[in-house]
């Protein structure tokens, strides 16, 4: 892997982690399309990495307020406020997701990275994304003034689909928070939030289990392609979530029908 593809992996992460299209569904057949050899879970794994960076610095001052409620909900063991409500319902979803994920993870690895399961992922949930968007309307503005841990495990439940490539896992956090008749912007912001923790868990995890014989890249070019999806990162949330709230989810149910129907023609 050269200079040139990690430019395109840092660029197509930054801008497809926080849109729900499938980061990871583009990233596996980013090697497919432009016949490279393909760098692995590791280096996608990475890109992932340098968005979180960008949600880290984004979101810096609720991520402090969310430290400050875990905090008091260790001690205090009761939620108090809007904050702690948020981080209680933020807690519940990641551990349902991290669970789940575990005993999924040898599954997606062994299968989930195949043109046609992406082909259908790509189309089946851009389209269960357009409805939900379509037909459930939001009869609240705030996504988290309560404890709600129904409604918290619902949408870890979906999110630990995006395991699978080609789901989305913003695009399935929206879809489910939409089908809660939750406001696009709230859900959005919710879904950036809530990938944080599971971003950073699996980084620490995966490159805890490094083995550097099996590389087939340079670091110096993994570190490359982290500083573009970071800085690309931050300009994609920005604008999201200003537009999301005026154009929907139907557009980027298009754009994964049309690309789930291409990748299923010209790569299976």
């Amino acid at each position: 892997m050269g200079t040139l593809e990690a430019l395109l992996y840092g660029l197509i992460q930054g801008m497809t982690e926080f849109l729900p299209v499938s980061s990871s569904g583009h990233l596996a057949l980013l090697p497919k399309t432009l016949g490279f050899k393909d760098p692995g879970v590791l280096f996608d794994l990475a890109m992932h990495l340098g968005t979180a960076l960008a949600i880290g610095l984004y979101f810096r001052k609720d991520i402090k307020n969310l430290l400050s409620s875990t905090l008091r909900l260790v001690l205090q063991r009761k939620v108090q406020s809007s904050s702690d409500a948020l981080c209680a319902n933020m807690i519940i979803a990641t551990l349902i997701t991290g669970v789940l994920g575990l005993l999924l993870k040898e599954l997606a690895f062994a299968y989930g990275r195949n043109p046609s399961f992406i082909a259908f992922n790509l189309i089946f949930f851009g389209l269960l994304m357009a409805w939900a968007d379509s037909f459930f309307d939001a009869h609240e503005q705030e996504l988290m003034n309560e404890f709600r841990p129904v409604r918290s495990s619902l949408i870890g439940l979906f999110q630990v689909m995006a395991i699978f490539p080609g789901v989305s896992r913003s695009g399935a956090t929206l879809t489910i928070s939409r089908f809660l008749k939750l406001s696009r912007y709230e859900a959005g912001r919710f879904s950036f939030l809530l990938s944080l923790p599971l971003i950073v868990a699996g980084s620490i995890y995966e490159f805890s289990q490094l083995d550097l014989k099996l590389i087939n890249f340079e670091l110096s070019n993994l570190f490359f392609g982290i500083v573009v999806s970071f800085f690309i990162g931050i300009i994609t949330i920005h604008y999201f979530l200003k537009w999301i709230s005026r154009i929907g989810l139907w557009p980027f149910s298009l754009y994964r029908l049309f690309l789930g129907i291409i990748v299923y023609w010209y790569l299976t």
